[in-house]
C-alpha cells in the first residue's frame, strides 16, 4: 500500500462526498457516489489510512466527518478480523486525533465530536478492561491537556454509560464485564466528573465578567455543560452512596448551579434524576438534605429569577424541570415519612408547600397540571395529611383550583396569560382541549382528597362561588354563539366561569356527603343554595346545562327535606322542553334544526330525571302521580319532544314503578304506559311497512328527491313514530325489573319457582307487553337488513343515495380524528335531511339490537323459551349478512349477540345458543378471512396499480373497520368460551380508540383461563368447535396486533386443550402449529405478541410432539434451523430425565430454534449485524492449584500488553 494509492483514493472519496452533499447534484450522480462510498467502506483493504487521511484537520468538516465514519465502520464491522498491530495503530491514531486532531472546543462541529467519541466507545466495548486496562488512565491524561480534550472525554464516558447501561446494545457477557468494571471504578469516575465540573465552573465564574477572557470562559462553560450531561447519564444507575457521598457534595453543587443561567438546565436535570431515584428507603434518606435551608433557598430563588425573566423558552424549560424536582422531592418525602427510616417532617415543609403552591398558581397550564399528582400524594399521606401546615394549605389549594378549573389558555387566543405558554406546549386548540379535560379530571380527584380532610371549607367556597355566578351578569365575550344572539359560545368568559364553578361544586359537594356524618351535613345551607339555583332563570343553553348539573349536585339535600322535590321536578321538566326559538317560528312538519347545545340541555334534563329516579326511587315514589301526569301532558303533543326525550321520561316512570313491588300493579301500569305504542306498532299499516323493505323505504321517505334538503322533510313524522315505538320498547325492557330482595319479590308475586340448582326464577312485569310486539320487531330487523341488498339500495331517492352510509361523526371516531371544538355545540345536530335520515337508520339499527341484547337479562326464561327462537333470530337478525357493512355488523355483535349469549341460562345452551352460534361463527370466519385477504393483496400490489376510485382515506377507514370487527368477533368468541376469574365480560374489549400502542406485554395466559360451561357445550358440537378453532388460529396471522395478542393469551390454548384428548388428524395438528408460526412471521416484531406466540408454540410442541412426528417435519422447514439443536431438544422432550430442565431454559432453547420465522422490526431487517466477541471472563473461578494469570492466552503472551500506551 503506497502513499500515492491512499492519496488518489482519498481524492475520489472527497469528490464522491461532495457530490452526495451538494444540493445541485442529480439523483443519478448522487446514487453513484453513494454506491462508491459504501463499496469502499465494505471492501477496501486500506480503509484505516484513508479514513485517517480524510479526518485530518486540514479537510472540510463534511470530509472529516466521512473519514471518521469510515474508521467507525472499521471498528464496528472489521475489528474481529484485524491483526493486532493494526488495532493498536488505529487506537493510537484515534487517541492522537482527540489529543491534537480537532479544532478548539468552541470551533469544532458537534457532529465531529460525536463521531470521534463513538469510535473510542466502540473500541472500549470490544477491548476494555481485559485488553485495555489503562483506558481510564489514558482518558484522564487526555483531559489534562485542555478543555477541548476534556469535553471529548465527557462525551466518551456518557456514550459508554448509555450503550452499556441505558440501551444495553452489546452481548450480555461484555455488558456485564464493562458494567462491573465501571462500578468498581465508580468512586474514581465520580470524583473525576465532580472535580472537572467544579474546576471549570470556578474558572467560568471568575472569567465571565472579564471581556478579555470571554472565549476562555465560554470554553470552561462548555466543559461544565458536558460534565453535567455526563453526570446525568450516571446518576440514574450508580449506587446512591456515590450521589450522597461527602455530605451530599454533588447535590450541594447542583443546587448552587441552579442560579447559573448557562448551566441551570443541566443542573436541574441532574438534580431531578437524583431526587427521582428509587431503591432502599434507608439509602434515600440523605436526599432529605434538599429540604434544608441552603438547598431550599437556592431552589426557590432560582425559580423566582427564572419566572421574573418573563416568557423565554429557555427559562420556561428550566421552570418545568424545577417543578419536576419539587414533585420528586414530595414523592421522596411521602415514601420516607412514616416508614421505619426515622425521618421527621422537615422544618422547611411550610416553605416547600408555598413554593409548590406558586407552581400551582403559575399562568402555565402545563406547570399547574404537573403539580397535581404530588398534591394528591400529600393529601393522602397518613402522616402529612394531619400536619397543620398542610391542612392550612387546603383552602389555598382550593382557591387555586377555582382559577385552574376555568378553561382558558387556548393557543389560538389571547384572552389569558396562559395562552402564551400554551403556544409553547400545544400544537392546536384541540390538543389543548384534550390536555385540559384530563387535567381537570385529575384536579377533581385531588380536590376530593383535600375535601376529605376539610369538607366544610370546600362546601363553603362552592356556595360562595355559586352565589356569585348566579348574580353576575352574563358576558358572552367577542364571539357570539350561532345558537342565537346574545348567547354564550364555549369560549365565552361567562360560560368558562360557570363550567368551572359547576365542576368545583360537583366535586366538593359529593365528597362532603361521603365524608361527614349524617347529623353534621349543613342541610340549611344546602337547601338555601338549591332554592337559589331553582329560582334562577336563563335562556342560555350552555349556562342552563351548568344549572342542571348544580341541581343534581345539590339534590342529596332533598333527602333531608322531601318537600322540595316538586320544585326540583318542575325545574327539570321545564328544561326538557327547552327551546331558544319560540314555538310560533316552527314549521309544523319539521322542527327547526336544533343546535347541539340545545339538544344537550334537553338530554341533560332527561338524564337528570332518570338518575334521580334510579338513585332515589323511594324519595320520588310518593310523587309518582305528579310525575306521571307531567309526562302524559308532554307526550300528548307529538311535536314537543324528540322520541329519545319521550322515551327517557317513560324510562323514569318505569324505574319508579319498580318500587311498587307488586307484580300485578306494575304489569297494569306498564300495559297502560305502552298502550299507545302497542296501538301504533300492531296497526295493519305498520305491520305492512315493517315487513316489506320497499314499503318501509317509501314510508320513511328515503325514496324521495327533495328540493330543499335543509327544511323540507315530509316523512319526518313517520320516522319519528317508528323511532318512538322502538325507543319505548327498549326503555321498558332495559328498566323494568323485579325487586332485588328475594322475600320482597316473593311477596309481590314475582317469584315463579327455582332452578334445579336452587336459584330463584323471576318473571318480569313487562314480558307480556314486550313479547306481544316481538314479531313486528323481528320483521323490522329483517327488513332493515334487507335494505342493504343492491336492488333495495337502488330504490333510494337521489337525495338519500347515501342514507345507509356512516355518519361523518362515526367515521371521525373510527379514524381517531378530533372534532373541531366549536362544531360540538354550535352546529345543528343534523345539518341536512340526508344526515337526519342517516341518523335515523343508524339509531334504529342500534336500538333494535339493544332490545334483543337486553331481552335475555330482562325476561330471562320467558324470552329463551319463545317458540323456535334460534330459527326466528337466524331468519331476521342474521339474514342478508353478506350485504351488511362492517360498521353495522360490529354493534350487532356487541350489543345483541354478546349479552344475549352471556345471560342465557345453561339449560338453553343446546336448544338455543349452539344452533345460533354455529352458523354465525362459521360465517364470521369466512367473512373476516375474505376481508383480510383483500387487505393483504392491497398491500402487496404496487401503488401504481391501486384503483383511483378508492381514495386512501376510504381504504384506511375500511381497514380500521376490519380491525375493529376482528377484535369484536374475537372478543365474542373469547367471552363465550373462556372464563377468566375476576374479569367482567360486560366491559367492551374493542373500543374505537383501542390502538396497537395499548398492547400489554403480559405473556403467559392466566392460570385460571378455563373453558366455560358454554365453551364446553360449543366444543362438543363438531361444526361449532371447528369454526371456533379455525377462526382463533387463523386470526393469529391477520394484521391486527391487539387481536392477535388477546387471542393468543386468552383463547387458543384453552380451546386446543379441550380437543387434545380426541383423535386429532395429523394434518390438523400441523395446521395449528403452522398457524402460530405464521403469526410469528407477521407479528414477531412486537414484543408482546412475540412472547405470547412463542409461549403458545412451545405449549403446542411440548404437548403434541410425543404423539405427532409431523410437528418435527414442520420445525425442519423453519429457515436457518440448527438440526443438531432440534435433535437435542426433541430427545430431551421424548426422554425426560428425572431432574426436569427449568421451564425457562427449555422455552429459551425452543425460541432459538424457531428464531428463523420470527419477524424483525423493519428498522432491523436490513441492518448489518454487529458482532462483539466475548473476552476471557473477568470473574472466572480459578482452580487454586493453577497459579496462571487468567488474562494470559495460549501463547503465554499477556493480552493486557495489547493496548499499553
Amino acid at each position: 500500500m503506497s502513499a500515492e494509492q491512499v492519496s488518489s483514493l482519498c481524492e475520489q472519496l472527497v469528490k464522491a462526498v461532495t457530490v452526495i452533499m451538494d444540493p445541485a447534484s442529480t439523483q443519478r450522480y448522487r446514487l453513484e457516489a453513494l454506491k462508491f462510498c459504501e463499496e469502499f467502506k465494505e471492501k477496501c483493504p486500506i480503509c484505516v489510512p484513508c479514513g485517517l487521511k480524510l479526518a485530518e484537520k486540514t479537510q472540510t468538516a463534511i470530509v472529516r466527518h466521512f473519514g471518521l465514519q469510515i474508521l467507525e465502520h472499521v471498528v464496528k464491522f472489521r475489528w474481529n478480523n484485524m491483526p493486532r498491530l493494526e488495532k493498536v495503530y488505529l487506537k493510537n491514531n484515534v487517541m492522537g486525533l482527540i489529543s491534537s486532531g480537532t479544532q478548539s472546543i468552541l470551533e469544532e462541529e458537534s457532529h465531529i465530536k460525536g463521531v470521534l467519541s463513538r469510535i473510542v466507545v466502540e473500541m472500549i466495548k470490544r477491548e476494555w478492561p481485559q485488553h485495555w486496562p489503562d483506558m481510564l488512565k489514558e482518558l484522564d491524561t487526555l483531559s489534562k491537556q485542555g478543555e477541548t480534550q476534556t469535553e471529548l472525554v465527557m462525551f466518551i464516558l456518557l456514550r459508554l454509560a448509555e450503550d452499556v447501561v441505558t440501551f444495553q446494545t452489546l452481548p450480555t457477557q461484555r455488558r456485564r464485564d464493562i458494567q462491573q468494571t465501571l462500578t468498581q471504578n465508580m468512586e474514581k469516575i465520580f470524583s473525576f466528573l465532580l472535580t472537572t465540573l467544579q474546576q471549570n465552573v470556578n474558572k467560568y465564574r471568575r472569567m465571565k465578567t472579564d471581556l478579555a477572557q470571554e472565549t476562555k470562559a465560554q470554553a470552561n462553560c462548555r466543559v461544565g455543560i458536558a460534565a453535567l450531561n455526563t453526570l446525568a447519564g450516571y446518576i440514574d444507575w450508580v449506587a446512591l452512596s456515590h450521589i450522597t457521598a461527602d455530605n451530599c457534595k454533588l447535590l450541594e453543587m447542583l443546587c448552587l448551579l441552579l442560579n447559573e443561567p448557562e448551566l441551570q438546565i443541566g443542573a436541574a436535570e441532574c438534580l431531578l434524576i437524583a431526587v427521582s431515584r428509587k431503591g432502599k428507603l434507608e439509602d434515600r434518606k440523605p436526599l432529605m438534605v434538599l429540604f434544608g435551608d441552603v438547598a431550599m433557598h437556592y431552589i426557590l430563588s432560582a425559580a423566582q429569577t427564572a419566572d421574573g425573566e418573563g416568557l423565554v423558552e429557555k427559562h420556561y424549560v428550566f421552570l418545568k424541570r424545577l417543578c419536576q424536582v419539587l414533585c420528586a422531592l414530595g414523592s421522596q418525602l411521602c415514601a420516607l415519612l412514616g416508614s421505619e427510616c426515622d425521618v421527621e417532617t422537615p422544618a422547611n415543609f411550610g416553605k416547600y408547600l408555598d413554593a409548590f403552591l406558586a407552581f400551582t398558581t403559575h399562568p402555565s397550564q402545563f406547570l399547574r397540571s404537573s403539580t397535581q399528582i404530588t398534591w394528591g400524594a400529600l393529601f393522602r399521606h397518613e402522616v402529612l395529611s394531619h400536619d397543620p401546615l398542610l391542612l392550612a394549605m387546603i383552602p389555598k389549594y382550593l382557591r387555586a383550583s377555582m382559577t385552574n378549573l376555568v378553561k382558558v389558555g387556548f393557543p389560538s387566543k389571547t384572552d389569558s396569560p396562559s395562552c402564551e405558554y400554551s403556544r409553547f406546549d400545544f400544537d392546536s386548540d384541540e390538543d389543548f382541549n384534550a390536555f385540559f379535560n384530563s387535567f381537570r379530571a385529575q384536579q377533581g380527584e385531588v380536590m376530593r382528597m383535600a375535601c376529605r380532610l376539610d369538607p366544610r371549607t370546600g362546601f363553603q367556597m362552592a356556595g360562595e362561588w355559586l352565589k356569585y355566578q348566579l348574580t353576575t351578569p352574563v358576558d358572552t365575550g367577542p364571539m357570539n354563539s350561532r345558537t342565537g344572539e346574545g348567547l354564550c359560545s364555549i369560549f365565552s368568559p361567562s360560560f368558562a366561569q360557570w363550567d368551572a364553578m359547576t365542576f368545583f361544586s360537583e366535586s366538593v359537594i359529593s365528597q362532603m356527603f361521603r365524608t361527614l356524618d349524617k347529623d353534621d351535613i349543613p342541610v340549611n345551607d344546602g337547601i338555601d343554595l338549591l332554592q337559589l339555583v331553582l329560582n334562577f332563570e336563563t335562556k342560555d343553553p350552555l349556562i342552563l346545562s351548568c344549572v342542571l348539573t348544580n341541581v343534581s349536585a345539590l339534590f342529596p339535600f332533598v333527602t333531608y327535606r322531601p318537600e322540595y322535590l316538586p320544585q326540583v321536578l318542575s325545574k327539570l321538566f321545564a328544561s326538557v322542553t327547552f327551546e331558544v326559538i319560540e314555538e310560533s317560528k316552527f314549521v309544523m312538519s319539521v322542527q327547526a334544526p336544533r343546535t347541539r347545545a340545545v339538544k344537550n340541555v334537553r338530554r341533560h334534563a332527561c338524564s337528570s330525571i332518570i338518575k334521580m329516579c334510579r338513585d332515589y326511587p323511594q324519595l320520588v315514589l310518593p310523587n309518582f302521580d305528579m310525575l306521571y301526569n307531567h309526562v302524559k301532558q308532554l307526550l300528548s303533543n307529538e311535536l314537543l319532544l324528540t322520541q329519545m326525550e319521550k322515551c327517557a321520561l317513560m324510562e323514569a316512570l318505569v324505574l319508579i314503578s319498580n318500587q311498587f313491588k307488586d307484580y300485578e300493579r306494575q304489569k297494569a301500569f306498564l300495559e297502560e304506559l305502552m298502550a299507545p305504542v302497542a296501538g301504533l306498532w300492531l296497526s295493519p299499516e305498520m305491520q305492512r311497512v315493517l315487513s316489506d323493505a320497499e314499503a318501509f323505504i317509501s314510508y320513511v321517505g328515503a325514496d324521495n328527491k327533495i328540493a330543499d334538503p335543509v327544511l323540507e322533510d315530509p316523512s319526518g313524522l313517520n320516522r319519528s313514530r317508528i323511532s318512538f315505538c322502538v325507543y319505548t320498547i327498549l326503555g321498558v325492557v332495559k328498566r323494568a325489573r323485579w325487586p332485588a330482595d328475594t322475600e320482597e319479590a316473593k311477596a309481590g308475586g314475582f317469584l315463579v319457582g327455582y332452578t334445579p340448582s336452587g336459584n330463584p326464577i323471576y318473571r318480569n312485569p313487562c314480558t307480556e307487553q314486550v313479547l306481544k310486539l316481538f314479531d313486528n320487531l323481528l320483521a323490522l330487523i329483517r327488513t332493515h337488513n334487507n335494505l342493504y341488498m343492491p336492488e333495495m339500495v337502488a330504490r333510494l331517492g337521489e337525495t338519500f343515495a347515501k342514507a345507509l352510509d356512516m355518519l361523518e361523526v362515526e367515521k371521525n371516531a373510527i379514524l381517531g380524528l378530533p372534532q373541531p371544538l366549536l362544531e360540538l355545540y354550535d352546529s345543528p345536530v343534523y345539518k341536512t335531511v340526508l344526515e337526519r335520515m342517516q341518523g335515523f337508520f343508524c339509531t334504529l339499527y342500534d336500538n333494535c339490537f339493544h332490545i334483543l341484547g337486553n331481552a335475555g337479562p330482562s325476561m330471562q326464561q320467558d324470552f329463551y323459551t319463545v317458540d323456535c327462537l334460534a330459527t326466528q333470530l337466524l331468519s331476521s337478525a342474521f339474514t342478508n349478512l353478506n350485504n351488511i357493512p362492517d360498521y353495522r355488523l360490529r354493534p350487532m355483535l356487541r350489543v345483541f349477540v354478546k349479552p344475549l349469549v352471556l345471560s342465557c341460562p345453561p339449560e338453553y345452551y343446546e336448544t338455543f345458543v349452539c344452533p345460533m352460534l354455529g352458523p354465525l361463527f362459521t360465517y364470521l370466519h369466512m367473512r373476516l378471512s375474505q376481508k383480510w385477504q383483500v387487505i393483504n393483496q392491497r398491500s402487496m400490489l404496487c401503488e401504481d396499480d391501486a384503483a383511483d376510485d378508492n381514495p386512501e382515506s376510504q381504504e384506511m377507514l375500511e381497514e380500521q373497520l376490519v380491525r375493529l370487527l376482528t377484535r369484536e368477533v374475537m372478543d365474542l368468541i373469547t367471552v363465550c368460551c373462556v372464563s377468566k376469574k375476576g374479569v367482567d365480560h360486560n366491559t367492551t374489549a374493542a373500543v374505537d380508540g383501542d390502538d396497537d400502542e395499548a398492547m400489554v406485554t403480559e405473556v403467559t395466559p392466566p392460570a385460571s383461563a378455563e373453558l366455560t360451561e358454554l365453551g364446553k357445550c360449543l366444543t362438543k358440537q363438531e361444526d361449532v368447535c371447528t369454526a371456533v378453532l379455525i377462526t382463533a388460529f387463523t386470526s393469529l396471522s391477520w394484521k391486527d396486533t391487539l387481536s392477535c395478542q388477546r387471542t393468543t393469551t386468552q383463547l387458543c390454548w384453552p380451546l386446543l386443550k379441550q380437543v387434545l384428548s380426541g383423535n386429532l388428524l395429523p394434518d390438523a395438528v400441523s395446521w395449528f402449529f403452522i398457524s402460530v408460526l405464521k403469526g410469528l412471521q407477521i407479528h414477531g416484531q412486537h414484543d408482546g405478541c412475540m412472547a405470547a406466540l412463542v409461549h403458545l408454540a412451545f405449549q403446542i410442541y411440548e404437548a403434541l410432539r410425543p404423539r405427532y412426528t409431523e410437528l418435527k417435519a414442520v420445525m425442519e422447514q423453519i429457515p436457518d434451523i440448527h438440526r443438531d439443536s432440534l435433535e437435542q431438544f426433541d430427545s430431551k422432550l421424548l426422554n425426560p430425565t428425572p431432574q426436569k430442565v427449568a421451564d425457562k431454559r427449555r422455552k429459551d432453547h425452543f425460541k432459538r430454534l424457531i428464531a428463523g420465522c420470527i419477524e424483525k422490526p423493519l428498522g432491523e431487517q436490513f441492518r448489518k449485524e454487529v458482532h462483539i466477541r466475548n473476552l476471557p471472563s473477568l470473574f472466572k473461578k480459578v482452580k487454586p492449584l493453577l497459579g496462571t494469570d487468567m488474562l494470559e492466552n495460549e501463547d503465554g503472551e499477556g493480552l493486557t500488553a495489547l493496548f499499553e500506551p
